[in-house]
């Protein structure tokens, strides 16, 4: 995998420029008084965009929210400075920061402009300093539209673009919600190979829907995960010990307020974001559409999955549901599914991973031998390890089991590991890397079968690989 160098999105705040990272994906320099064209600063090249009207006033808020920082950082001071603050002072300041808020707002806008070339995607941000980001189509892993609240009231929207070797996502925000829309389409399209003169008529791909996480079921699924709960009953009774030892109610409410947040996001939140949660195929790939306040339209690539886990919390198994995770190289797309009976979720894993049956490889998984009860007492039953099918699975957990599944073709390295107390008993783990820069492990094997498994997984890895579906999109057109 060719590593990306690091650079600003369209909202970057402007800087001095780095040297364009050679094979990258996306890389950015500083521009010239004049580009290329001829043009000059602030004015737009032939065949380049400006972001939508809109947008300056997003930006405008850099400057005051760089003032509530400095308060935030220097209270005494600031209280200092306000009690002395005259109203004729306070007016006056008001004149000074709004006109410079919407004079920074505008000109951060003025000169931010995109193009969408034959090879690349070219943004060129800054002011004082000229910054180009250039993102190469080829090295574009997933176009994703995300509409905030106050967008979605506007008629606006944000595309976010995964690419190859970048943690962070680059982003045109915003752009009317018909633009972006069709900038996600041609951009998937040049990516595809389409030829640049048909792109534009490509259009947005049809979808059609496999699965759609009903929102009442996603509320009873959520309310009965017990880890929810035991976060609710642990912040209540570290508040209840702290509030009872200190005999003041402030301490108590410093400790709550951050426990109360995270139960906030695990169950209210976490509602709030995968609500009406639905799964889409086209020849793009799989589309995630989801989001109550915040709608986003997100889309995993084919071929670029990693791993799948199926995740069985223990109150969830009378009703048959699973929650479905996966890892995608160079994408912090973490969700599939958020809950789906088990059929549903084998049907959307055979479309993510071509050819996996999954009751097979959960029928196929081996027990650790019993041996293994010295090294984890009772857990050691939750552990299971198949490597014979299209996937390296390894099963582990007694409470909530978690099923991974990787298949052989994203495998990237194999390992062994014994520590003292399991090479006593001849037991080993084996460790599997993958292109996400995560491992799976199937845990406290036979260590003569753990040495087995090593040297056949090269063989397994170099098929997988010569028999793996192209990472490409719109393989159907």
């Amino acid at each position: 995998m060719t590593a990306t160098g690091a650079g600003p999105g369209p909202d970057s705040a402007p800087g001095p420029g780095s040297a364009p990272s050679s094979g990258s994906g996306r890389s950015t320099g500083p521009g010239p008084e004049r580009d290329g064209s001829g043009t000059p600063p602030g004015g737009t090249a032939p065949g380049e965009r400006r972001l939508h009207p809109v947008t300056p006033l997003r930006r405008a808020w850099a400057p005051i929210a760089i003032a509530v920082g400095w308060v935030v950082h220097d209270l005494d001071q600031a209280q200092k400075w306000i009690s002395a603050l005259t109203l004729t002072h306070a007016l006056l300041g008001l004149l000074v920061v709004v006109p410079a808020a919407a004079s920074y707002g505008f000109l951060s806008w003025w000169f931010t402009h995109f193009a969408v070339t034959d090879t690349e995607l070219r943004i060129r941000t800054g002011l004082l300093f000229r910054r180009t980001a250039h993102i190469r189509l080829d090295r574009l892993q997933a176009v994703d539209v995300t509409q905030p609240l106050l967008a979605r009231v506007i008629g606006v929207a944000k595309l976010k673009l995964d690419v190859i070797g970048t943690d962070a996502k680059d982003e045109l925000a915003f752009l009317g919600n018909k633009e972006a829309r069709e900038l996600r389409a041609e951009l998937l399209a040049r990516a595809a190979g389409i030829a640049p003169e048909s792109a534009r008529d490509v259009g947005e791909a049809p979808a059609r829907q496999l699965a759609r996480v009903h929102p009442r079921t996603l509320a009873v699924a959520i309310l009965l995960l017990a880890g929810v709960w035991a976060g609710l009953a642990a912040a209540a009774g570290v508040t209840a010990v702290i509030w009872a030892f200190s005999g003041s109610p402030w301490p108590a409410l410093a400790a709550a307020i951050p426990s109360m947040g995270a139960f906030w996001a695990a169950s209210a939140g976490r509602y709030i974001t995968e609500y009406d949660w639905t799964v889409g195929e086209s020849p793009d790939g799989l589309r995630l559409d989801h989001g109550l306040l915040d709608r986003a339209h997100e889309t995993v690539p084919p071929g670029r999955v990693q791993t799948v886990r199926i995740v069985e919390p223990l109150l969830w198994r009378r009703r048959g549901w699973v929650r479905v995770e996966l890892d995608v190289a160079g994408s912090k797309n973490t969700v599939l599914l958020p809950v789906a009976d088990r059929d549903t979720a084998a049907m959307v894993i055979a479309r993510v991973l071509p050819g996996v049956d999954v009751p097979a490889v959960a029928g196929a998984l081996r027990p650790v031998p019993r041996r293994a009860r010295w090294c984890v007492p009772l857990w050691w039953r939750g552990y299971g390890f198949t490597a014979g099918g299209p996937v390296f699975a390894a099963r582990q957990g007694l409470v909530s089991r978690t099923l991974s599944l990787v298949p052989h073709a994203k495998v990237q390295s194999v390992r062994l590991r014994q520590g003292p107390w399991t090479r006593a008993r001849g037991l080993a783990d084996v460790i599997v890397d993958t292109g996400a820069n995560k491992s799976v492990a199937a845990r406290l094997r036979d260590a003569a079968e753990a040495r087995a498994v090593i040297r056949a997984q090269a063989d397994r890895s170099r098929t997988g690989r010569r028999e793996a579906l192209p990472d490409r999109w719109m393989t159907g057109r």
